[in-house]
């Protein structure tokens, strides 16, 4: 693999470990958990893995470790990050018996399926510590959750003499996961399996997970780019941006890009819901901005948007809600694309129609196509950082008409997705993530299955984090999809009582009149801890640092 100096130069950096990893490791049991709601049906669907006790892991003993075989599996989109799980597991695997081994899933939870695999020495681990990207064994998308891939995936398991399946990923994939757990444990298969929390989206948070793996990265990576956005927009002075940034279900990457750049405004999908706002009082707010910077003279400003934030406006919502249902059912699965549309309006209320009818054709159009694999309508397809522009175009043209708007208005578009999935990790996440490796293979020693590991009080210094384990069924409640109703993990949405918004509530009129930018810069590596390894705006927030 062609290397760059910087990537040799990053090889050499040593993660720092909890003290509670460093050494020899005892497990410590809290008390028995029980879910976030629907206590009773997540019970009943999880008999085996329901109502275990927190871990935590503390310096212990020197104890013997039978040999044991692991194999690890990257599920879903890529975050920075990921190859410190796979290198900290590796490391961790190492020390507790040297003849242990571990093998890679090759694509994702496919290559359980498939049998595809191969096995993790030294020199290919090696060659991607403190990277980016999942490239050392790919990623994909396929869902476990049927009889047949867990009995085809035991064939392997068996045949490598494995003890325990690691799944790095997102709500879904740790909600499979436990599906997993779950059936090996029913079947006494004495299969371990363990969950590794990811998204950049970070909207895998509660009381026991302080943040996703890959979010502080992505979130620096995007606010570099917005950064110089903002400092080109403030040297032209003749173009408002309209930034969309990722975040389908939650605008946790929105928010911390605004509290690190100030930008002119930042929409908030969460506050668009409970406001109840609708899409013309999106555009209105944004226009009103755009007429109070062009009275002072400032005819340019830069505009961030959630990527899911169609979804949040309440009439949009419950529209999506109906299209959801209606592409659910049996007849429209033997339907053309071209019929599609029309087979979804003759099946909309009166009310979901109107709304549909008054929306832009092509984003009518994509709401009524294509599903992602969870039933979900596919956002980032939907430009909506060009929709709202062009609406606030034409509210401004009839302001302008009316006298009350006498400013210019010229636009440029950016979408943030891909730029920073698979960003070289920030020293947060190349040490939260390598913690979160050695916590995996710390709870598949101490015997466990259907947890998730975790690290906590993260805005501290590393060597005082606390790493252990939560049993993934805390973190579970039963939501609706592709029309029925499934156990998931609950979706963390940003609080609107929370700290981060709060102080990005008390300052965004500010920053909506004033030029405010700030340039954070590229991520640093090397210098100064207060530049290096300072945790997002949002944790330290929410931990009031």
């Amino acid at each position: 693999m062609e290397k760059s100096a910087l990537q040799i130069a990053r090889a050499a950096y040593q993660p720092k470990l909890p003290l509670g990893l460093q050494g020899s490791v005892k497990a410590v049991e809290g008390e028995p958990t029980q879910s976030v709601d629907n206590q009773e049906e997540i019970k009943k669907l999880f008999p085996n893995t329901y109502g275990m006790p927190l871990v935590e892991f503390v310096k212990g003993e020197e104890v013997a470790h039978e040999p044991m075989n692991v194999g690890v599996i990257l599920s879903g989109g890529q975050a920075p990050g990921g190859h410190n799980v796979i290198t900290g597991l590796f490391d961790a695997v190492k020390k507790l018996n040297p003849a242990n081994r571990l093998y890679g899933f090759i694509l994702g939870p496919g290559g359980l399926v498939d049998h595809n695999y191969m096995e993790l020495t030294k020199e290919i681990v090696d060659d991607y510590r403190n990277t980016g990207g999942f490239d050392m064994i790919g990623s994909g998308r396929t869902k476990l959750e049927k009889v047949e891939q867990f009995e085809k995936g035991l064939e392997i398991i068996r045949q490598l003499n494995i003890k325990a399946i690691v799944i790095i990923g997102g709500d879904d994939s740790n909600t499979n996961a436990c599906v997993l757990a779950e059936y090996y444990a029913a079947k006494k298969y004495g299969v371990q399996v363990i969950g590794c929390p990811k998204t950049i989206d970070g909207d895998l948070k509660n009381s026991q997970i302080e943040t996703s793996f890959g979010f502080d990265t992505a979130c620096k990576t995007y606010s570099e780019l917005i950064g110089n956005i903002e400092r080109d927009c403030n040297s032209a002075r003749k173009y408002w941006h309209f930034i969309k940034v990722m975040g389908r279900s939650a605008s946790h990457i929105a928010l911390e890009c605004a509290l690190q750049t100030q930008p002119n405004i930042c929409l908030i999908s969460e506050e668009i819901e409970q406001k109840a706002m609708s899409l013309s009082d999106v555009v209105d707010y944004i226009a009103n901005a755009v007429c109070q910077r062009a009275a002072d003279g400032n005819n340019f400003g830069t505009v961030i948007i959630p990527e899911g934030v169609i979804e949040f406006i309440p009439a949009i919502k419950k529209l999506i809600a109906q299209l959801n249902d209606v592409l659910a059912m049996p007849e429209a699965k033997n339907i053309s694309r071209d019929e599609q549309v029309d087979f979804a309006k003759s099946h909309l209320t009166d009310e979901n129609l109107a709304v549909f009818n008054s929306l832009p054709v092509g984003v009518a159009r994509q709401l009524a196509l294509d599903r992602d694999p969870h039933g979900n309508v596919q956002v980032s397809l939907i430009e909506t950082e060009k929709l709202l522009s062009t609406m606030v175009a034409q509210k401004l043209e009839k302001m302008k008409k009316e006298g009350t708007f006498k400013g210019k208005f010229a636009t440029q578009h950016h979408f943030f997705g891909y730029e920073g999935r698979c960003a070289a990790p920030s020293n947060f996440d190349a040490d939260y993530c390598y913690a979160l490796g050695n916590s995996a293979a710390q709870l598949i020693a101490a015997g466990k299955t259907g947890y998730m590991a975790i690290v906590k009080n993260t805005t501290a210094p590393a060597a005082e984090w606390k790493a252990g384990g939560v049993p993934i069924t805390m973190m579970m409640n039963m939501e609706k999809r592709n029309g029925e109703m499934k156990p998931v993990i609950r979706k963390a949405l940003v609080e609107l009582d929370g700290a981060p918004f709060k102080c990005f509530a008390a300052q965004r009129d500010r920053w909506a009149r004033e030029t405010a930018y700030v340039y954070p810069g590229p991520i640093q590596y090397w210098g100064p801890t207060e530049v290096c390894d300072q945790p997002t705006k949002t944790l330290a927030l929410e931990q009031g640092k």
